[in-house]
């Protein structure tokens, strides 16, 4: 059993839970992630890793309330225990001295996106930052991600806060004025994609963290199956981080909406489902 020390609303959708699982903690590196199921008969729901702290045995998720499993996992409270909470998986982050970094988060992908800069500043890089969400209603860690980047730079959908645009945007202006070494982009597959078109042009490599459908999480089911390169990858086990420019992003998007009606059907009606992160 795993206790939920803290649970904080980042926003009407957006939940963070900080979880006392020590053995995880120990071994967590930024870019892992976790299974966890709610109850005995509940799905394993895929988390990333959004931070870690060894001396108090604890990692952090961020999630949002999609679908049946979210939402009870959402439910739940400081004091609540989770009954079922597996990792380290998936492989970690490559950190080294690349030179000059772009990190992209957007959406909940702030979260993940955090501890891959932190480690990347950590390392020598020069961490520039650009997160971006629909509304301010919705942007969370602008200060965490402030405190490990040299520039922040925030974009909103409607322009409530920071820049209107997306994120892409202030991308394409730094590629094109500056060498830029490495972009980690994490976020939704469709803003994965159109990072990755925008510095494919400047031939700048990019790394992102792919959200396939997970099942197992262990590369048994084959349910979190991507195409990279031309070849079949498995997100939980040769991932989930893989290179944005080999990525068959139109292929991932068909798949992440293959289970929509049974998740509605689910949602409404109390039925199981594996829902889309």
């Amino acid at each position: 059993m795993f206790n939920i020390l803290k649970k904080e609303e980042l926003s009407e959708q957006i939940t963070l839970f900080e979880i006392s699982a020590k053995d995880i903690a120990n071994k967590a590196k930024p870019g892992n992630f976790f299974m966890l199921r709610t109850h005995e008969q509940g799905e394993r729901v895929p988390l990333t890793i959004a931070d870690f702290d060894r001396d108090r045995g604890t990692i952090t998720a961020v999630f949002q309330k999609v679908g049946k499993s979210t939402n009870h996992l959402g439910s739940l409270n400081e004091g609540d225990f989770i009954p079922d909470v597996t990792g380290p998986l998936g492989n970690h982050s490559h950190i080294d001295n690349f030179g000059r970094v772009v990190c992209v988060g957007g959406g909940v992908g702030i979260a993940p996106v955090y501890p891959i800069a932190k480690a990347l500043k950590e390392s020598g890089n020069i961490v520039t930052s650009i997160i971006g969400a629909r509304s301010k209603s919705i942007l969370f860690w602008e200060e965490k991600m402030r405190n490990v980047s040299d520039e922040l730079i925030i974009t909103t959908d409607d322009g409530s806060y920071g820049t209107k645009a997306t994120v892409t945007a202030p991308l394409e202006d730094i590629l094109s004025t500056e060498q830029v070494d490495l972009v980690v982009a994490i976020g939704p597959a469709v803003m994965m994609k159109f990072v990755c078109k925008t510095t494919e042009k400047y031939r700048v490599k990019t790394v992102v963290s792919l959200n396939s459908i997970m099942i197992d999480g262990t590369g048994m089911c084959g349910g979190c199956r991507v195409e990279v390169g031309g070849e079949t990858k498995y997100t939980c086990v040769d991932g989930p981080e893989f290179n944005g420019h080999d990525v068959n992003f139109d292929l991932l998007m068909n798949r992440l909406k293959a289970y929509i009606p049974q998740e509605s059907i689910a949602l409404n009606r109390g039925g199981s489902t594996v829902e889309v992160q």
